[in-house]
């Protein structure tokens, strides 16, 4: 017999130095002190298993029940028969054993559905490579246990894990296929991984299920049913629908039990999202993912339940987990000995499908819970590793522009082929980085190095796709090189776009592109044409203070560059809080009692420290016409700086904030406020394909719990008729507290990436006061151009010579999100398209589209064709109708192009 024995150098948790979350020490080492060989004694290791579970139920069941002494009096007997040096004492003693545990329960027991499971980080306190071979120690130890126990049942999330054991142990993977043939292997989750629920954006998320429900249909014949996502730090309230419409029904985890302030009042409920659409969801109850087969966990199991009397099975998933290693054969025993036996709940080894088919069929009294499900813990995940969060914002940028423009290539020229194959790869790194220890930046420096290189191979390969496509849609034009100006979004622009010249230089020009089009880029003779509106006028008074003033909107900056005043020029509005000032920097002590990179603790507040700029440092940069901005300096602390170009644009609503830091702090978050000259008890904010209000006040401790929330590109706060609105390119913490919007910006933990933040930054918000309601008044269009700038493309030849529009949407309600080939394409003619109601409103529209379209049918997010869905195309034109926040998808088959 040959045995093969793989070390690493690390613990199960990683290899922090001194704690388990600290950042890994490089001088560590491990000894291997004893490796035997030695005969295993079934009889003797189920004698301790029985006496184990005695103990428990001696202990669990106290001394009030009959039960409880029943079972210590068992052990007890069992003790004085049985010797240790004479194995012919033990039938006697298991033959006790087996008379106690096969006294049977009543009818109306709990009835508990364990399974074997293995959380396994895809990556956290170790790198990647050392997740697959987690993945292959772990799940060659579940191989066994489903051999030796045919009424075994494995469950396994996360389709990137398999992936990674079909391509580095074949052999493996094979079994395990064959074990999903028998019902002993059973995929969940449907998601490429167990992403975060918070901040990949609403596209992104229908791409987790998109790859994840497609790779486990190819390799093992069928879709998962259930969304499984244990340990994740929140939950969008759009997940529901999301769900839904890739074939989901039901949702499991467990994360909400951390809760630091209020209790989850559910472990079995109805979970309703933004648009209305509804999941069963199960929390169980034990509130572990990892439990080992113990009375303790058992009896938890049915104690802490929530929802007795509306419901009467649970789920126990059992196996060690995090760092992986999953089930052992002594849990197994454990849970087999507890099936039925007086004094217990049932215990039965399950899998998802009945768990939620029992909990299903006894549903008529259960709650429904609106909204997110929002993690009163980790809120400082929002901000932390800003760089990468800037990363998985750009990317989800780059990949929606490459498919548009492959999309419109492919329509336009028959020689082009769309990228599918690369676009695959490029998305799947996306995905594996919205993992829910990367894109929250809790994880190890090594992480977050391969994280940010994943995140490079997107932009490079991107842009080459990029410029493709361009060159496609200018293809046969004969002459000199050109620039094409593109518009990825479904409305038409009129902004400032920085053009390149010759010699490298650039040029501004004030441009308009119709929707999801492009125009010709303006000749350099014509870069300062009559403008239709007021050019931008820039003063600097003898105080040292500048005003921006494009008609609009005027903007006053103090000599430090704090926000003075923030005008809206038709009505004479101001926007900014009286007595206070705008745009100013704030550094809090950030100190959490233990998860460093995670927590940011509501104590933070009590020591806010406004960072005061000195006067004389705001000076004029570009002086007016298509633009006009400031710029100032700002020192920080010692070891920090910051400067920052204030810009306003002709015809812009909005005025941008381009700010740069060099950031070298231990333990100190920096903010940006904003005190608005508005009232209201809740602030508005951007989520998934949506958005929701939360409160501006404290009033009971499930608002205080939110001192510290996340956003996507836009807050509001707003009364009747006017508002003020933060619009952001890459930031995700936030919050509102009375009538102040703060934007979280950066902050410094140690552990476990000692290095988390530090280094140079660059980032944009931008601020936009208005009148009406937020919707009437475009910021969400508005925070949409601020991340989805207009691009300024080469073309091989000349550029087209006139504009030109594949798509455009009547409603301003309606968001036509996404534009790709559709995953199965016959003859790759096929394009999808994802719209979805933006204001949260009953809305009729017409969508219109200039490509050659063949035929049009409604599908759902895994992109299967509605039966019933069939669309009429009428003048080029499709009418499609929604409901507050719906996202709908159509199959759009293009006519075969002209040879």
């Amino acid at each position: 017999m040959t045995l093969y024995v793989e070390v690493a150098c690390n613990g199960l948790l990683g290899a922090g130095k001194g704690t388990m979350i600290a950042a890994p020490d490089p001088e560590k080492m491990f000894q291997v002190s004893r490796a035997e060989l030695a005969v295993f004694h079934q009889d003797v290791h189920k004698l301790l298993v029985d006496l184990e579970l005695l103990l428990g139920m001696a202990k669990g069941l106290g001394e009030d029940n009959q039960r409880s002494f029943q079972a210590l009096y068992t052990a007890n007997q069992i003790v004085n028969v049985c010797d240790p040096a004479q194995p012919e004492t033990f039938p006697v003693a298991q033959a006790l054993a087996s008379k106690f545990f096969g006294q049977r329960g009543g009818e109306s027991q709990h009835t508990i559905h364990a399974m074997g499971h293995c959380h396994i980080d895809t990556a956290w306190l170790w790198p990647f490579k050392e997740t697959v071979r987690k993945c292959a120690r772990s799940w060659v130890t579940a191989v066994q246990l489903m051999e030796q126990n045919p009424e075994f049942i494995f469950v396994c999330s996360q389709a990137q894990q398999l992936e990674w054991v079909k391509s580095h142990y074949p052999g493996l993977h094979a079994q395990l296929q064959e074990f999903a043939c028998r019902g002993q292997f059973v995929p969940v989750g449907g998601t490429w991984v167990e992403m975060d629920g918070n901040l990949p954006s609403g596209e992104a998320m229908v791409r987790q299920f998109l790859q994840g429900q497609n790779f486990f249909l190819q390799e093992f014949g069928k879709m998962c049913s259930e969304f499984w996502l244990p340990d994740t730090f929140g939950y969008s309230a759009q997940l529901p629908q999301i769900m839904r419409s890739c074939g989901i029904r039901h949702f499991l985890t467990q994360k909400l039990s951390w809760n630091l302030v209020n209790s989850f009042p559910h472990h079995t409920f109805f979970w309703e999202g933004l648009d209305g659409s509804r999941v069963l969801a199960h929390f169980p109850p034990g509130d572990s993912y990892g439990m080992q087969g113990s009375v303790e966990e058992v009896l938890k199991t049915v104690t802490k339940n929530q929802d007795k009397g509306r419901t009467n099975h649970s789920a126990f998933l059992f196996g060690f987990g995090d760092g992986g290693g999953g089930p052992t054969q002594t849990m197994v025993d454990r849970l087999k000995r507890l099936r039925n036996t007086d004094g217990l709940p049932r215990v039965q080894l399950s899998s998802p499908g009945q768990l939620f088919s029992a909990l299903e069929s006894d549903s008529g009294q259960l709650c429904t819970w609106v909204g997110e499900l929002f993690l009163e813990l980790h809120n400082g995940t929002y901000t932390t590793h800003a760089q990468i969060k800037k990363g998985n914002r750009e990317c989800e940028r780059i990949l929606h522009d490459v498919e548009l423009l492959s999309s419109l290539a492919l329509a336009r020229s028959a020689h082009f082929l769309y990228p599918a194959a690369q676009l695959q790869d490029l998305w799947r790194l996306l995905l594996l980085n919205q993992f829910h220890d990367v894109v929250t930046g809790s994880c190890i420096q090594l992480v977050a190095e391969e994280a940010m290189c994943h995140y490079e191979d997107i932009r490079s390969h991107g842009n080459t796709l990029l410029s493709a496509a361009a060159a496609a849609l200018c293809a046969g034009e004969p002459g000199p090189k050109g620039l094409l100006i593109v518009n990825t979004l479904p409305w038409k622009r009129t902004e400032v776009l920085a053009l390149p010249r010759p010699g490298g230089a650039h040029s501004l020009a004030l441009v308009t592109v119709p929707s999801m089009g492009y125009a010709p880029a303006p000749a350099p003779t014509s870069l300062q044409p009559l403008l239709p509106q007021q050019p931008v006028f820039v003063v600097q008074e003898t105080d040292g203070s500048v005003t921006l003033d494009n008609g609009i909107i005027r903007v006053r900056l103090d000599p430090t560059g704090c926000l003075t005043s923030l005008v809206l020029v038709a009505s004479g509005r101001e926007a900014i809080a009286e007595g206070t000032v705008g745009n100013q920097f704030v550094l809090f002590d950030d100190v959490p009692l233990y998860w460093d990179a995670w927590d940011v603790m509501d104590y933070h507040l009590e020591t806010r420290k406004p960072v005061l700029g000195q006067a004389g440092t705001l000076a004029v940069g570009t002086e007016g016409g298509v633009r006009g901005s400031a710029w100032f300096l700002l020192q920080i602390s010692a070891n920090s700086r910051l400067s920052q170009e204030v810009v306003l644009d002709v015809g812009c609503p909005y005025v941008r904030f381009h700010t740069e830091v060099h950031w070298h702090e231990a333990h100190k978050f920096l903010k940006v406020e904003f005190p608005a000259r508005v009232r209201s008890p809740q602030a508005t904010y951007e989520v998934q394909f949506g958005h929701l209000q939360r409160p501006t006040h404290y009033n009971t401790s499930w608002d205080w719990a939110r001192f510290e929330v996340w956003a996507h590109r836009w807050m509001d706060l707003s009364e009747h008729g006017f508002g003020l609105a933060l619009l952001n390119d890459s930031k995700y913490g936030a919050s509102v507290r009375g009538s102040v919007l703060s934007l979280s910006l950066l902050r410094a933990p140690k552990a476990p990436d000692a290095t988390a933040d530090m280094g140079r930054h660059e980032f944009t918000y931008a601020l936009m006061p208005h009148e009406g309601s937020f919707q009437d008044a475009g910021v969400i269009r508005a925070a949409y151009s601020v991340n989805f700038p207009l691009l300024a493309l080469p073309t091989p030849g000349p550029a087209p010579a006139a504009a030109w529009s594949a798509f455009s949407v009547s409603s301003p309600a309606v968001v036509l999100e996404t534009v790709k080939q559709a995953e199965t394409s016959p003859q790759g003619r096929t394009l999808v398209l994802r719209l979805y109601e933006a204001h949260g409103s009953h809305v009729d529209c017409w969508l219109h589209t200039s490509l050659p379209v063949q035929e049009a049918v409604l599908c759902d997010l895994l992109e299967r064709r509605d039966p019933a869905g069939h669309l009429p195309l009428r003048d080029a034109r499709l009418k499609l109708t929604f409901s507050p926040f719906q996202v709908r998808s159509l199959l759009l088959v293009l006519q075969p192009p002209p040879n």
